[in-house]
């Protein structure tokens, strides 16, 4: 008999997503497709979103058929909202509730659902390699979300409540907005880090407007915006958009700390696979874990996960 394995899917604003976990709780397939955005644009409205997912997941789920000929499914978990808030609802991931139930119906498998932020938090915690006995925060930015979380850990894995967050832009729509606007082409984030891995002098000053734990990035754009008019230099640019939010983030870990001198933190969201800030992140810190970059842009390998482990635990 084939062996057991659970399987994913996240249908995020930019990515379609499916994963498969063993039994033992390793990720077998982690499987990715884009969403398509026009030359010039800077993301997705989310009927166009929607309409993506449902040319996508066709592909996604023929190469899945492909992974499954070596093992037998035996639950599916799937994404459903942004995180786990009242009233957090985006209707891209709709379509991956549809795939979810339309794959398990024929084989009457259980369905769990869970938030994309639970997915990305537990991704992140999979692939960082952390092995932590207790509670923990998590840092999740990306382009649609940055927030500081506690997060308790609980027969489910674990539950979050909001400690800090951004006032106004995510951190990854500062990104996008500013390689759009140098002629890059969205998402900017990977040629970004690159051009700014590259820039060896030294930066204008940064003033960043960091409160305890929430920080403010609109105005981050705006300066962006000045120093590409003054000198169209795309490293110079790149490095000064990274640095302005490693800054803020590293304020924001050390107000965490202060609360909390000790509590392990995990970096998640596809904004943390930047190469530039975690290196600026990892400096004389201690207790910091960071996603590997597969596992820290949008991904279906958390669900898997955590359908896993729902799935054990209530056959306990």
């Amino acid at each position: 008999m084939k062996p057991y394995c659970f399987v994913g899917i996240d249908t995020s604003n930019y990515t379609t997503s499916v994963a498969v976990s063993n039994y033992d709780g390793d990720i077998v397939a982690n499987l990715k497709l884009p969403l398509p955005v026009k030359e010039g644009e800077r993301g997705l409205r989310q009927s166009d979103a929607l309409f993506a997912h449902t040319k996508n997941l066709p592909d996604l789920m023929e190469k899945l058929t492909e992974v499954l000929k070596d093992y037998t499914p035996i639950a599916v978990g799937c994404s459903d909202k942004p995180r786990d808030a009242e009233g957090s609802y985006m209707p891209c991931f709709l379509a991956g509730v549809a795939a979810a139930h339309s794959f398990a119906a024929p084989m009457d498998l259980p369905i769990y659902r869970f938030s994309h932020q639970d997915g990305h938090i537990k991704a992140a915690y999979y692939s960082s390699g952390a092995d932590i006995g207790g509670d923990f925060a998590a840092f999740h930015v990306s382009g649609g979300t940055t927030e500081l979380v506690y997060v308790k850990k609980n027969d489910t894995f674990f539950s979050v409540e909001l400690m800090g967050e951004t006032n106004d832009l995510n951190a990854g729509q500062c990104i996008d907005r500013t390689g759009v606007m140098m002629g890059l082409k969205f998402p900017c984030g990977a040629e970004m880090d690159k051009l700014a891995l590259e820039f060896e002098a030294k930066l204008p000053p940064i003033k960043t407007a960091v409160k305890d734990m929430s920080c403010n990035l609109s105005g981050l754009e705006n300066l962006t915006q000045k120093l590409y008019r003054e000198t169209e230099d795309k490293r110079l640019v790149s490095a000064f958009a990274f640095e302005y939010i490693a800054k803020s983030l590293y304020k924001m870990t050390d107000a965490l700390r202060e609360k909390y001198p000790n509590i392990p933190i995990i970096y998640a969201g596809g904004v943390m696979s930047s190469v530039y800030i975690g290196e600026r992140l990892r400096y004389k810190r201690n207790g910091v874990y960071f996603a590997k970059p597969a596992f820290s842009a949008d991904n279906a390998a958390g669900v898997a996960l955590l359908c896993r482990e729902k799935y054990l635990k209530e056959r306990s």
